[in-house]
């Protein structure tokens, strides 16, 4: 299974009173569906699947399986705690349609969370798994960084397909990448060294800003593939403060504002997220105008 393109970690939509808005959901997809994306990734960190129960987990996967187009991969973020419970949930995903399971590495018992527990967890689950699964290192969350040693070993393992590195440095993808076989998925997880990513041969991308502008992530794949390597960076270059708005500053709460005025339909975040103030949506507002980023002017007020 080869995996390319850029993918957004796709954002939930929630009503004022906490409920997920399914239908505000369908509609984004719709929306992607009109853009040179590689495909979805569902309940991803962007998605605050940590704030969603079983039911809504399932509910978001199947309609997305249900929505997307039929070429798009879909990627299911199927990782909890426990290795039962990551099984339990991969099935199910696969059950439902998703073509391959994004695993989180387990992390409220970061301290013990050594190279012989990653590989024994990340091991059983791809040995009970129906689908491919993908390993996904984000210390920004989890506090703890998987090794390089303990990439290359599972990267053997014939159901271990790749892995989403999210830790933003071009020296530890490099690493990866030089670590595992040329048919190991290595995905950037981080719009910031989207260009230099791809320099190193990594052909994917799982990234907030394709959420909000989801064609501006994939011209910079497209123009490097056609060898305009040097517009390639200046538009990455261009998109920085954007990508530090939505990811850094900001947040959730930024991405799905900057979702809302890109023409999507961002919703609230779940508690306990709190929502913009207003000096902050100006800021992303301006943001995304000084970047040359085309506003939804019906939008300009919300």
């Amino acid at each position: 299974m080869i995996i390319k393109g850029i993918f957004p970690p796709m954002l939930t939509p929630f009503k004022e009173n906490g409920d997920v808005d399914y239908n505000a959901f369908i509609r984004n997809i719709e929306k992607w569906d009109n853009e040179p994306l590689g495909g979805y990734l569902v309940l991803g960190s962007n998605s605050e699947t940590a704030y969603l129960n079983e039911e809504e987990k399932l509910t978001l996967i199947e309609l997305t399986v249900q929505t997307a187009k039929k070429q798009r991969t879909i990627l299911a973020g199927t990782g909890l705690e426990s290795t039962r419970e990551t099984i339990r949930l991969t099935n199910m995903a696969a059950r439902l349609g998703a073509h391959a399971a994004l695993v989180l590495t387990p992390n409220y018992y970061s301290g013990q969370m050594s190279d012989e527990a990653l590989i024994k967890h990340f091991t059983s689950i791809a040995d009970a798994s129906e689908i491919p699964i993908l390993i996904y290192n984000v210390p920004k969350f989890t506090h703890f960084n998987i090794s390089v040693e303990a990439v290359r070993i599972l990267s053997q393992h014939p159901n271990i397909i790749g892995m989403k590195d999210s830790a933003g440095t071009i020296a530890q993808l490099e690493a990866f990448r030089k670590a595992t076989p040329e048919t190991f998925n290595l995905i950037v997880g981080s719009a910031t060294i989207l260009y230099q990513a791809l320099t190193i041969g990594v052909k994917s991308g799982i990234l907030a800003l394709a959420n909000c502008a989801p064609k501006a992530c994939a011209e910079v794949q497209e123009l490097f593939s056609q060898g305009k390597h040097d517009e390639a960076k200046q538009l990455q270059e261009r998109l920085l403060p954007a990508i530090k708005a939505v990811t850094d500053t900001y947040g959730i709460a930024g991405l799905k504002y900057a979702s809302t005025l890109m023409g999507y339909e961002g919703g609230f975040v779940r508690n306990p997220l709190i929502e913009l103030r207003p000096n902050e949506k100006e800021n992303i507002r301006t943001i995304l105008k000084q970047i040359g980023i085309e506003i939804d002017d019906l939008r300009l007020n919300h």
